[in-house]
């Protein structure tokens, strides 16, 4: 019988098996229980244990002390604590969209939670072209909850500076300082860039001074700026979602910092899934109906967003200074602009970086998967630099558009062709 009191160690199957054996309580004592990895993240190991008989089961999931997807990312297994407390917390400022938490073993660095096995990750979904008409309703009260409730606007200041002790969470956060906001941005040895589209991103990403200088101001402003308490990588592999129900997972990079970041992460993944659509989708009929879900979709996000926030601000606010006539406009406003130049940076890096996203990688074509990547790229770098001109569902879609007819030679800037069917021609 394995030791799991004394120190940590990483799991395997049979281990997270003895592991729910020994600690009991959640399976009756004739449980038949079975247990797999099915975890696929770049940094936890994940298992689903179930009982054959009752159907009952449950999630373990382990923090291991590098990040899987390079043994270079030397990682606290302690963001598993950070995980738990902040499960714990959105279970209470946004309880439907999250799994519901029950335990975390400091020792083994593990936590037990809801299995949402009836539930499907959202990207797989979209990339099998399937529709959620309540995913934008959904997804932006879990926003608008978490970011605002969780801000000076709201908090009392002495208890929002505890949070902010409370979550820092140093090792994730340089990782995401470095594949989001540096490496994507020169021509580091670790990024991985597709053959094809090594030469434009030399050109265009590379070479451009006013972007590297603009990208070292919100990298500035990503480590400075505690404004919410954030998720930290809110991508559509980290929402859990079915016809009625959506929920967010994986918090481990939650710490305070822009609001914006999280809006603008989510919308970008979005923007991945309309990019994969238009290139893989072949019947006419069927790519423009689903490309217009999710043009509707990412613009719903944008609208909700805003006006749940200011819906949100006039029946939460605290602060006496924040009730001033104007102020809660401004304030979204930088939310915004920092969400729009998130969508750049995350366009940017998943393309440069190290940490690809299916959307592209699964483009068969290669022809077409080089085409779909330079149009995400030529966008990314037009939200970041054009950030301060971008704020309506309407603005990012136009600003899709003349990103494709920059990458198009030859195309009028008077075309008023749809997104989906630009970046269809661009081919």
């Amino acid at each position: 019988m394995k030791d799991f009191t004394s120190a940590y160690f990483t799991m395997n199957e049979q281990d997270a098996l003895e592991y729910i054996k020994q600690k009991g309580g959640f399976f009756g004592e004739n449980a038949d229980l079975h247990c797999q990895e099915i975890g696929d993240g770049n940094l936890n190991y994940v298992f689903r244990v179930v009982d054959r008989k009752s159907d009952q089961s449950i999630i373990l999931k382990q923090a291991g002390p590098v990040a899987r997807i390079s043994d270079q990312f030397k990682v606290s297994p302690d963001r598993n604590r950070i995980e738990s407390d902040i499960l714990t917390l959105y279970g209470e400022l946004a309880p439907d969209f999250v799994p519901v938490f029950y335990s975390y073993d400091p020792i083994m660095n593990c936590c037990l939670m809801e299995d949402l096995s009836d539930h499907e990750i959202l990207r797989s979904a979209l990339l099998n072209h399937k529709k959620f008409p309540l995913f934008a309703e959904h997804i932006t009260t879990f926003l608008a909850n978490t970011l605002l409730l969780t801000s000076d606007v709201v908090q009392e200041h002495k208890a929002k500076k505890e949070l902010v002790k409370k979550f820092t969470n140093p090792e994730l956060c340089e990782i995401s300082e470095d594949l989001v906001y540096t490496e994507p941005f020169y021509d580091c040895e670790q990024n991985d860039v597709f053959e094809g589209t090594r030469e434009f991103v030399r050109e265009t990403i590379w070479n451009d001074h006013q972007l590297k200088f603009e990208t070292a101001k919100l990298k500035f402003d990503f480590m400075t700026k505690a404004q919410s308490l954030l998720h930290g990588d809110l991508h559509t592999g980290s929402i859990f979602i079915k016809e009625d129900s959506t929920k967010v997972i994986d918090p481990e990079f939650a710490f305070y910092g822009p609001a914006g970041y999280d809006v603008g992460n989510l919308i970008a993944n979005l923007i991945f899934a309309y990019v994969n659509a238009a290139f893989t989708i072949e019947d006419d009929k069927e790519r423009a109906d689903y490309l217009s879900y999710l043009e509707q979709t990412i613009k719903d996000v944008i609208e909700l967003f805003q006006e749940k926030f200011l819906q949100l601000w006039d029946e939460k606010a605290t602060e006496q200074t924040a009730v001033l006539p104007g102020f809660k406009e401004i304030y979204l406003d930088a939310i915004i602009e920092d969400a729009v130049a998130v969508t750049g940076l995350e366009l940017c890096r998943r393309i440069i970086g190290i940490a690809h996203v299916k959307d592209m990688t699964s483009i068969a074509e290669q022809s077409d998967r080089v085409t779909a990547e330079k149009i995400c790229l030529t966008a990314g770098k037009a939200f970041i630099l054009k950030r301060s001109e971008i704020r309506t569902g309407n603005d990012f879609f136009n600003r899709l558009r003349d990103s494709v007819r920059l990458y198009k030679e030859g195309v009028s800037s008077h075309d008023n062709t749809s997104s989906g069917d630009s970046i269809r021609a661009a081919r």
